[in-house]
């Protein structure tokens, strides 16, 4: 898990199947020392690990990315940025279908759609 450690949310704003948080990055966390030395960035698997914890944590279940659709990393994230990440679901006989995206003002940084089934 990823959540305390890599990153930590602030500004919470759950309202049904929607939930919205700022993520704060611990730029001295050993990723950053890896991904890249002397340019951190933020590795987009930990960005669609960041989706599913976040919805874990709000569901109260344990989940699995099941399928993907659609996902986008439209552009960098160092460890200073401090993304808004927006998540939606619906639930459905498969799982979960989830649109999620990480957005800095107005610039979408990663967006993700895909199906979360409980494990």
């Amino acid at each position: 898990m990823l959540l305390n450690d890599f990153y930590t949310v602030a500004d919470v704003t759950p309202e049904g199947n929607q939930y919205s948080c700022r993520i704060v990055f611990n730029a001295s966390h050993a990723i950053f020392g890896g991904h890249f030395p002397g340019h951190p960035v933020v590795p987009g698997v930990c960005m669609m690990e960041i989706v599913k914890e976040l919805l874990q944590l709000h569901l109260g279940s344990s989940l699995m990315l099941r399928t993907a659709g659609n996902v986008k990393f439209l552009q960098l994230i160092t460890p200073d940025v401090q993304p808004i990440i927006n998540i939606s679901w619906a639930q459905n006989d498969q799982g979960y279908k989830v649109i999620a995206s990480f957005r800095n003002d107005t610039t979408i940084l990663f967006k993700l759609d895909g199906l979360y089934s409980a494990v």
